[in-house]
């Protein structure tokens, strides 16, 4: 389409309506691009160009100053793509500088160190608190050494207790 509207013989309008492109704006550009970077402007780049913060500033500054449209300032800086820049002057406007800083792409990695939990620093206790813990751990001392003294003097009786209770509970689960 370029070398057809180089060669004179068709505009721009007609153009897009013989490739049935609905708007000639895209022919205007590969024509610019291709009359300002030959053959290599109209090819699309294999690789993301990464681009300094300050470069993107100096652009958009230059587009303010001189009043370039895109396409212009992306030919000035030697870029075949200006929707690039016109992304750049959204961001712009709507962040600031900061809006233009390069951001991480896609899901974060998975870190190889698990996530520390934050210390819990435990409020100290009131003294009838500490008393009310003290006694419940009193409680559970003396539970166990009841149980432990009834398995020492009688082993069979206090496993057969057991294991009659165990046996209950899994003929009802069955007869169900």
């Amino acid at each position: 389409m370029v070398k057809e509207y180089l060669e004179g013989s068709l505009g721009y309008d007609l153009l897009a309506q013989k490739y049935s492109i609905p708007s000639s704006t895209p022919i205007k550009r590969w024509v610019r691009a291709f009359q300002a970077f030959g053959e290599d402007g109209l090819r699309k780049k294999q690789t993301n160009q990464m681009y300094s913060v300050q470069f993107k500033v100096d652009v958009l500054h230059f587009m303010k100053q001189t009043g370039a449209s895109y396409q212009d300032t992306a030919i000035q800086f030697k870029m075949n793509e200006p929707s690039i820049i016109a992304r750049w002057n959204l961001e712009f406007l709507a962040e600031g500088v900061r809006g233009l800083e390069k951001r991480a792409k896609g899901r974060p990695s998975m870190s190889k160190k698990p996530k520390q939990k934050p210390v819990q620093t435990e409020k100290p206790l009131s003294r009838e608190e500490q008393l009310e813990r003290e006694n419940e751990l009193l409680r559970l001392e003396v539970a166990y050494l009841k149980k432990l003294k009834a398995f020492q003097e009688n082993p069979d009786a206090f496993l057969d207790k057991h294991k009659q209770r165990w046996r209950s509970n899994s003929t009802k689960k069955d007869s169900d």
